[in-house]
C-alpha cells in the first residue's frame, strides 16, 4: 500500500539549512499533489507546503515562505523540502503526505516523520 518515508532531519543551529526527503511508493506518485506538515512539541499539526503533481505549482505557509523550497523528482518518486535560514520555531517533527492541504489535514494520518531541531 501507500508508503511514505521521511528522512534528512537532524540538529542544526539557527540560520542553518537542512534538506528533507520523502520517499514514496505504492501509488502513482506523479499523479498526486504532495504536502509537508509539521508538528512542534505540545502543538497541533501545522501545514507547511503543498506541491502539485507536476511540480509546477507550489503553495507555502506564510511562516516559511522565502526560506523553505518544496520540490519533487517524479522519476525518483521523491519529495523534497529544502529548509534555509532555520529558526528555533521551526523545530518540529516533519511529515510528508499524499494529497492537497484540505485532504491531508482532514485525514491527519502520516508516517513516522523526521525530527528537525534548531538550537544553539
Amino acid at each position: 500500500q501507500v508508503q511514505l518515508v521521511e528522512s534528512g532531519g537532524g540538529l542544526v543551529q539557527p540560520g542553518g539549512s537542512l534538506r528533507l526527503s520523502c520517499a514514496a511508493s505504492g501509488f502513482p506518485f506523479s499523479s498526486y499533489s504532495m504536502t509537508w506538515v509539521r508538528r512542534a512539541p505540545g502543538k497541533g499539526p501545522e501545514w507547511v507546503s503543498t506541491i502539485s503533481a507536476g511540480g509546477d505549482t507550489i503553495y507555502s505557509a506564510d511562516v516559511v515562505r522565502g526560506r523553505f523550497t518544496t520540490s519533487r523528482d517524479n522519476a525518483k518518486n521523491t519529495l523534497y523540502l529544502q529548509m534555509n535560514t532555520l529558526k528555533p520555531e521551526d523545530t518540529a517533527l516533519y511529515y510528508c503526505a499524499r494529497g492537497i492541504r484540505v485532504q491531508v489535514m482532514r485525514e491527519q494520518r502520516w508516517g513516522q516523520g523526521t525530527q528537525v531541531t534548531v538550537s544553539s
